[in-house]
Order: C-alpha cells, then sequence, then structure tokens
C-alpha cells in the first residue's frame, strides 16, 4: 500500500483553501477547544483521538499470513483486535478490496486470493461481517478499506494477469507492464465504484469507508504504459490538457463515493490517506486533495507522513487543515528507523496540534514485530480514547447521563437510550480530565480521591454535555 515518496516537497498556494472548508448540513466542529471550569460543576473533557492500524491483506501482508484454515484466520485476526483493545487503540482499518477483489460475497468483484489462496473460491464463511463484529464487539471501529482501481500487480508482461470477474468488461480495463487495473476515465467505471461502496454500506455495518492513495499509477511502479490518449479523446471534450482531464475522473469517482455514503448510510464516515507530497498527489496520482477538501467529498483526511526527518515540517504543512475535513496523521511503524523515541516524538507533536483528531499507524504487524513499539504505545496510550464525530449526525443527540452520585466506591448514574457512557476523573478541576472507561453498564468502580463525570455517546460519536461532577 504505502509508497515512500522522496519528491521535494511543495506546498501549493491553494491550500489556503483549507481554512475556510466547511460542509453544509449537521456537521460540526469536530473537537471543539473545551472553555475552562466556570463554574463549580465543570471538569475539562479530554482531547478525542482516533487510534488505528492499518490491517493490510495483499499478499497477507498483515492477515492472514498465507494461513488458509478457518479457524487460523479468525484466532489471528481477534488476537490482534485484542493487542489493539489492550493498548487503547479504538479502530481498525481492514483491507477488503486490495486487488479488484472481496472480502463478502461480491456481485461485482470476486472473493480475496488472501483469503483461500485461489481467486474466487469461497472461503466458506462471510468474512467481513466475522471481523466487524468481533472489532464492535470490543468497542472498536471497523473502517474498510479499498483500494478503487487497482485489480493486479506483476513483475513483468511474461506473466499473465488473472482472469477478470464475469461483471467486467474488458473495456473498462487498462493493463500496463506492471499493474492491471479499472480505467479511471469510462464513466462507468467511476459507477461501478460507487456501487461498490453502496453495496458494502447496505450490508454492512462498517463505521467508515477508507481509501489510500492509489489512483492513477506512478509510472515508475506501473512499468511500461498504455496510453489514455484514446480516452482524452473519446471522453475528454472541455479539456485542453490531458493532466486535468485525469484529475477530474478521480474527483468524478471520489465525489460518486462521497454522494453514495450521504444517500445511502450517512452516518459512515469516508476517509482518504493521500502521500504526504502535495505536487505528486496532484501531478502524479492526479488527486487534487485541495479540491476535495474545498468541495466536501471527503470527511477526514489522513496524510500518510512517513518521513522521519521532516515530519515535524510536513505536518506544519497539513496543519492548515484546520477545520474540514477532519486532519489525522498516518505515522510509518515498518522502519528500522521507526523507534520508540521517534514514535514518541511524532505522537507528542500530533497532540500539540489542535486540528490533529486521530493517528493511523502502518502496519498491523509491527505491533507483533517490534515489541519495542508496542511498549512504547502501552506506555504512552495510557487510557482508553474517545473517537470525535467525524461524519453527519443521524442519530438523536445523546443527553447527559442523569442523577450521578456516588455509592461507597461505586459511580452510579441513570441514562436511557442506544448509548455509551464516558467515565472522566481529575484531581484538579484546573487540568484536563482521563478516560477512565467507555461502557454501556451504568455503574463503575472508583478508588481514587478527586472529580468524576460521565457523559454518554451516541453511535455517530457525538458526545453529550459533562453531568455534574461528583467528589470523592
Amino acid at each position: 500500500m504505502k509508497k515512500i515518496i522522496h519528491f521535494t516537497f511543495i506546498v501549493f498556494a491553494g491550500m489556503a483553501v483549507f481554512s475556510a472548508c466547511t460542509k453544509s448540513g449537521t456537521d460540526g466542529p469536530v473537537n471543539p477547544p473545551q472553555p475552562p471550569p466556570a463554574n463549580a460543576d465543570t471538569v475539562i473533557i479530554s482531547k478525542k483521538q482516533m487510534r488505528a492500524v492499518w490491517m493490510a491483506t495483499v499478499w497477507g501482508l498483515d492477515w492472514p499470513v498465507n494461513q488458509y484454515d478457518m479457524a487460523a484466520q479468525k484466532k489471528l485476526y481477534t488476537d490482534y483486535l485484542d493487542k489493539l483493545k489492550n493498548l487503547n487503540m479504538n479502530a481498525v482499518f481492514v483491507q477488503v478490496k486490495g486487488m479488484g477483489d472481496a472480502f463478502y460475497n461480491s456481485p461485482y468483484e470476486p472473493w480475496s486470493t488472501s483469503i483461500t489462496g485461489t481467486r474466487g473460491k469461497d472461503p466458506g464463511y462471510d468474512v467481513m461481517k466475522f471481523m466487524i463484529d468481533e472489532a464492535h464487539t470490543r468497542g472498536i471501529e471497523f473502517h474498510a478499506w479499498l483500494n478503487p482501481f487497482r485489480i493486479a500487480t506483476r513483475a513483468g508482461s511474461s506473466t499473465p494477469y488473472p482472469a477478470l470477474h464475469a461483471s467486467v468488461k474488458p473495456e473498462w480495463v487498462v493493463s500496463h507492464e506492471k499493474w492491471q487495473m479499472y480505467n479511471p476515465g469510462v464513466p462507468e467505471v467511476r459507477q461501478r465504484l460507487a456501487d461498490i461502496v453502496k453495496d458494502i454500506v447496505s450490508k454492512y455495518a462498517v463505521d467508515g469507508i477508507h481509501m489510500d492513495d492509489y489512483f492513477y499509477p506512478d509510472p515508475a511502479s506501473a512499468g511500461t504504459m498504455v496510453s489514455d490518449q484514446p480516452d482524452f479523446e473519446k471522453y475528454g471534450s472541455g479539456f485542453t490538457d490531458i493532466k486535468a482531464f485525469r484529475r477530474a475522473n478521480v474527483d468524478q469517482a471520489i465525489k460518486g463515493v462521497y454522494d453514495v455514503i450521504v444517500s445511502t448510510k450517512p452516518e459512515v464516515v469516508f476517509s482518504i490517506s493521500p502521500t504526504s507530497n502535495f505536487d505528486y498527489n496532484l501531478n502524479t496520482l492526479y488527486a487534487d486533495i485541495v479540491k476535495w477538501a474545498k468541495e466536501g467529498w471527503m470527511d477526514v483526511v489522513i496524510p500518510q507522513i512517513y518521513q522521519h526527518a521532516s515530519f515535524s515540517t510536513r505536518l506544519n504543512d497539513w496543519d492548515r487543515f484546520n477545520n474540514k475535513p477532519h486532519l489525522m496523521v498516518g505515522h510509518a511503524i515498518y522502519f528500522p528507523e521507526s523507534t520508540p523515541a521517534q514514535l514518541s516524538t511524532e505522537l507528542d507533536l500530533t497532540q500539540k496540534k489542535k486540528s490533529v483528531v486521530g493517528n493511523l499507524f502502518y502496519s498491523a504487524k509491527y505491533l507483533n514485530e517490534k515489541p519495542e513499539l508496542a511498549a512504547k504505545f502501552a506506555e504512552i496510550f495510557t487510557r482508553p480514547a474517545v473517537i470525535p464525530f467525524l461524519g453527519r449526525a443521524v442519530a438523536p443527540a445523546p443527553a447527559s447521563p442523569q442523577n450521578v452520585r456516588l455509592e461507597g466506591n461505586m459511580l452510579k448514574w441513570s441514562t436511557s437510550g442506544n448509548v455509551r457512557l464516558v467515565v472522566y476523573h481529575t484531581t484538579d478541576l484546573k487540568t484536563e480530565s482521563k478516560v477512565l472507561a467507555i461502557t454501556t453498564a451504568n455503574e463503575f468502580v472508583v478508588s481514587t480521591n478527586g472529580f468524576y463525570t460521565v457523559t454518554t455517546i451516541n453511535a455517530d460519536n457525538m458526545e453529550s454535555k459533562a453531568a455534574k461532577y461528583v467528589v470523592k
């Protein structure tokens, strides 16, 4: 998935649009600053944060690692989730469409080779439903990660590409030397992508749809490329520049996905993870991130700031995303130089940015392969975190818990509806509180002296006002 970009980083003047980007509807500030206590009833609520990993499945990278036994696959996945839960992480981004394939019974794509070793072979269980259910059981969000156009890769032209799904017309596909892909210049391809997303969000309780940085391919990866001049001549009327035509094709694909999410299941969050290099995105991948932000076609942007040496500089540039879309940061934890000290530095920098509402780490297996990093995560993420409100308000607004009280060492409250409860604690009303628990119960055992309050969170991750605190 993740490409390391060594191009000179160029920040376009157009970045200024992010400061003013807003989206109509019921969207609001993701993590508005909490005012200082105005009276004796107020506790300062801690900053919200999504903490997630990418779980790559192409070539079985993170899952299932060439394990084709159902029980072994399930155990590997639930072991990952248990580790995330123990590290106080709260979301997983699983690659469910990596090579023009699917992790569920799709009318558009064959079953993934990664699951059984054979493209198109039914694994005997609904992989995506299992993954979603297990994540939700642990209070972890599930975001379905899609590669929109890639179908297959190969080392060179002497190796044939796999047969296409029966629903795919050959004229929709372009086969470069090392990269086979759906052609973004064909209108039916863009519509088909939207149809695939609609199929997923209609059938499954995904919390988000996620795309990374694979749009038009980098010639350095694709090898000798098939010319798209015929596409330009057929579909490009109104464009004098073939690069503008390519950008418009990707624009329409992104808008189509966003629109179908909003019209089908608006509570689903749409996120995109571009490279950290704006020029490379715009002129090689033809991904106009600035325009997508201005138009409001994505809810969250997660730049892959994988360059450790220039992390701070690039973070400052992406900090221009200070309102919409919401900003998270993608971190590389797979390099030899991805040390605990580097991880600590990067997380400290992002935590200080009010605009940054989450962190996403590539990739899941390095939590096992680098135990020193897992130990550092445990040291940093000592408490659970509340995922911020990122999308659209669909569920009823949550009401504050009532009758919050202490009965000995038991903190109790009353509430109703489909909500989760967050228990906060502080020993000083002038400092930010800490999350003790996110629960569905109406009581929680406390032992430390201090100030306690409780909030509710609805299915959209919208949080109520805090109840009046109690003192132990």
